[in-house]
């Protein structure tokens, strides 16, 4: 499986934590991550992921490969900037967000556009006319969204 781990370039010392945890777990699972391919959750997802011998897939917003973070994989430069969100979510089969800020909402709002799982680990919650959308599953833990994302968790 293909899952997108998406959140901010920069991000608090627990979401940086959650997100390495995420790699790693995903990648002992035999998930690939497709990210943003630049620092904060991108980056920590990756370097939890390569730690576990996984691969990593950075779709850039700039036109440098140069700009990935050490830990990707395989990049995509795309000169696209935001987006790249699309292919980004387009990619994963599910996708992970951790913490994040308007470029994670965005991509949480097409990966359920696209009828893609959504799992968020301290990130965004949304509701709709005060109702609150449950297609967005939280989890407590790294390990709960890697159960939910690899089809043995709600």
């Amino acid at each position: 499986m293909y899952i997108g781990v998406i959140g901010g370039q920069i991000c608090s010392e627990e979401e940086e934590r959650m997100a390495y945890e995420l790699g790693g777990l995903l990648a002992k699972k035999g998930a690939v991550i497709v990210c943003g391919g630049l620092g904060g959750v991108m980056e920590a997802a990756c370097r939890g992921a390569r730690e576990e011998g996984g691969v990593t897939i950075g779709v850039l917003p700039g036109p440098f490969r140069g700009d990935a973070n050490p830990y990707v994989d395989y990049v995509i430069a795309t000169d696209m900037g935001q987006a790249r969100n699309a292919i980004i979510v387009r990619t994963a089969d599910a996708v992970v967000a951790v913490g994040g800020e308007y470029g994670t909402l965005s991509e949480i709002a097409m990966a359920l556009k696209m009828g893609k799982k959504v799992v968020a680990l301290s990130s965004w919650e949304i509701s709709s006319k005060g109702t609150s959308d449950d297609k967005i599953i939280r989890a407590e833990s790294p390990a709960a969204a890697v159960e939910t994302v690899m089809g043995t968790g709600r």
